[in-house]
């Protein structure tokens, strides 16, 4: 896949891969501290259902450690889609998911979209899993700190109730042409 056009064509709506990072990098608890101040002034918020706002958007300019993280996770977008990372730009939003939230189902293949994914920063235990509908059914993917898990903008994908009794916190990536 060498162009735009092709990786968009080829990017099975089915497609789904699991990415960890090292778990001894600290980059995890240096987004939750500059979210935590961050997210009190935050620069939007988007999608108000069932009580809460799902997305909220930050710039990158305002959290050093995001913008480490997204250059880490367009690099690995660049190897999915055969292509590289210089021809990819990326818009993100965090979500958090307070005890009793849930996700219903969506797709984010709205605009030119050619890759999604999600990043876990804080995972308490009862988190809900991430569900992936594939062509053959639907697929549960428990979430863990320092995990990406890419897939198709157009595949629709949920999270069930937290029953957490902390936030879970997570990262919402879409990549398009630049």
């Amino acid at each position: 896949m060498n162009s735009v056009g092709q990786a968009s064509a080829e990017m099975d709506a089915s497609y789904y891969r699991i990415i960890r990072l090292d778990e001894k990098d600290r980059l995890n608890e240096a987004i939750r501290k500059e979210f935590e101040i961050c997210s009190r002034t935050p620069d939007r918020q988007s999608h108000f259902f069932h009580g809460r706002y799902e997305n909220t958007y930050i710039q990158a300019s305002r959290m050093p450690s995001v913008e480490r993280l997204l250059a880490l996770a367009t690099q690995h977008a660049a190897t999915i889609l055969g292509m590289p990372a210089r021809e990819l730009k990326c818009g993100f939003w965090f979500n958090v998911m307070q005890p009793g939230d849930v996700t219903t189902w969506h797709s984010h293949d709205e605009e030119d979209e050619l890759l999604s994914c999600v990043y876990y920063i804080h995972v308490p235990e009862g988190s809900a899993e991430l569900v992936l509908l594939l062509e053959k059914g639907e697929k549960y993917v428990t979430p863990e700190e320092n995990m990406f898990v890419f897939f198709s903008p157009r595949m629709e994908h949920a999270v069930g109730r937290h029953e957490g009794k902390q936030p879970r916190l997570s990262l919402a990536i879409n990549f398009g042409p630049a």
